[in-house]
């Protein structure tokens, strides 16, 4: 007989949440090196990022990613459910499309403590693929080589 999930009792298991911590941090240092490695507006991050960014731009457009971005309007209940139907059009087409990953609130910004809020897949490729199409983290890799050559 099947039971009903109640998330408010559930066990919360220490090693599932290394793991995912563990998953997180790979998944942000990935990403950071390869804008390091090659300038965002030439980066493609998905088989369909010209589908996500018009997307995204018609469904937020008053998001502005050259800015740091609202984590409470984002996570309101309105953002949120403005959110999940954006997101969940995805679900047969971007792998992990709901898992869990940090964000830069900026693209003036790295990865920091201070910098970075917790986000959905699809949100990280929907303003990432934007910053990328917009030029805004091209400055990312442009530091990186100036070091290199230094």
């Amino acid at each position: 007989m099947a039971t009903t999930f109640n998330a408010e009792e559930a066990d919360n298991y220490e090693e599932i949440e290394k793991q995912f911590a563990v998953k997180t941090v790979m998944y942000m240092e990935t990403h950071w090196n390869l804008l390091e490695s090659c300038r965002g507006s030439e980066l493609t991050m998905t088989k369909i990022d010209d589908e996500i960014f018009e997307h995204f731009k018609e469904t937020f457009p008053e998001l502005d990613v050259s800015q740091k971005i609202d984590e409470d309007e984002m996570k309101s209940k309105a953002g949120k459910e403005k959110w999940r139907n954006f997101i969940n059009l995805y679900e047969k087409k971007v792998k992990d499309f709901n898992f869990g990953t940090m964000l830069r609130n900026s693209p003036k910004a790295g990865y920091e403590q201070d910098t970075t809020i917790f986000a959905v897949r699809m949100q990280f490729y929907a303003i990432e693929i934007a910053r990328n199409k917009l030029g805004l983290n091209d400055w990312i890799h442009d530091d990186a080589q100036k070091k290199k050559s230094s």
